[in-house]
Parts: structure tokens; sequence; C-alpha cells
């Protein structure tokens, strides 16, 4: 069970940059508890943009995120799990290894997850290969496996099922579900259908548009 479990969260009115260009203008949205928010639009857009602002890898340069109701005092980005487009896995480092150093680095049990992590993503019999020499679909699971190996009320999945066969997407969206089951939270961006439940679109490109429209 997720300990201190906020209610929502909130994002008012945000600008971040890219070096001169401003990729995000005034984007406001909320995602509450137990609920998928899903960013749509097309490439370059922002949506990559907007997650990494979310998870702290990217500094605001207007706005304010924050988790409503939470009594850590941990930041956003602390509270969250961030799978990106890059997999995030050292080639010379096994399954297993990976997994605890996912486990330790996020402060659970020194990486008592891992093993678990690694069975419900099918990674079971490859805990002692190293992950260079997995498929582009095994480094996909064992990136998502993270998700397993701490517990954190907000994901953050960009094209989480990128090199996932139709099996494996059937296995994140179990995971997903039961996240949101016990009130978790996602912001996922995402080209195809997920079989996740409680989705709510939320169309970046229009919320750009709107945005512009409105005086600076």
């Amino acid at each position: 069970m997720i300990t201190h479990l906020p209610k929502e969260l909130v994002a008012e009115r945000l600008r971040v940059m890219r070096g001169i260009r401003l990729v995000i203008r005034d984007i406001s949205l909320t995602c509450a508890r137990g609920e998928a928010l899903i960013l749509t639009g097309a490439n370059g857009v922002g949506k990559t943009t907007l997650m990494r602002a979310i998870a702290g890898f990217l500094p605001l340069a207007a706005g304010e995120i924050r988790l409503l109701g939470d009594s850590s005092e941990a930041s956003v980005g602390e509270r969250s799990h961030y799978v990106g487009h890059l997999n995030g896995v050292k080639r010379s480092l096994t399954v297993m290894e990976t997994l605890r150093f996912f486990g330790g680095f996020l402060g659970e049990d020194g990486g008592g997850r891992a093993e678990g992590a690694a069975e419900r993503l099918g990674l079971g019999g490859l805990l002692d290969v190293p992950s260079g020499y997995l498929s582009a679909g095994q480094k996909r699971r064992l990136a998502l496996a993270r998700l397993l190996c701490a517990e954190r009320p907000l994901w953050l999945l960009d094209e989480p099922t990128v090199s996932l066969d139709a099996a494996s997407q059937e296995v994140l969206a179990g995971i997903v579900n039961e996240h949101l089951a016990v009130g978790g939270m996602v912001v996922a961006a995402t080209h195809i259908g997920l079989g996740w439940t409680n989705m709510t679109p939320f169309d970046l490109a229009r919320a750009s548009a709107l945005a512009e429209a409105e005086p600076a």
C-alpha cells in the first residue's frame, strides 16, 4: 500500500523553455487519485517536455506543480516514477543487479522487491543476463520493472508500450490498473490504446492553442 497517499496532482499555468524556445505556455492540468491522465497531440507538441518538467528534470519558467493532500515533505519528482523514451539500463549490469540498484536508489530495503518485479515482467529466467544482451522488448520491460521496486504515488510514463508485444502490454495494463485501484496516479503520453481504467485524455495541442489565444 502506498503511504502518504496524495489527493491530486495539480499543475498551474506552467511555462517551460527549451533553450530560447517556449515549449509549454500557461498549461494547467489536474490528475486525481485513481486517475490516468493521457497526454495526446502530435510529435513535437511538448508531451515529453511537460512530463520531464513534472518530474523535476526541467526547470519551470513560470507556474507551480504540487501534490494536494500529501503529508510527505518530498518534492513532486521524489514522489514520482519516471520512465521515458530511454530505458536507463546499464549494459554491463545483469537484470537482477539493475533491479536491486533501482530498489536501493529509490530507498526500498536495498532492492528487496527485485525478484518479484522481474517475475511480474517476465524476466525471471534472465536474472543473471547482462542487460546489454537483452532484446529491445526485454530492456523495456526491465525499465518498467522499476515501477514495482519502490512505491511512488505518481507514475510518469512516456510512450510506455514502445517495443512491447501484445502480451507484455497486457501485463503492463494489469500493473497500471492495480496502481490506480489503490489510489495511485498516472500521467502518460501514448499514441495507442492502453486498456487502462479511469483514463482521461488531455489534448496538449488544444490546451496550448487556448493558452496562446489568451492575453499574455
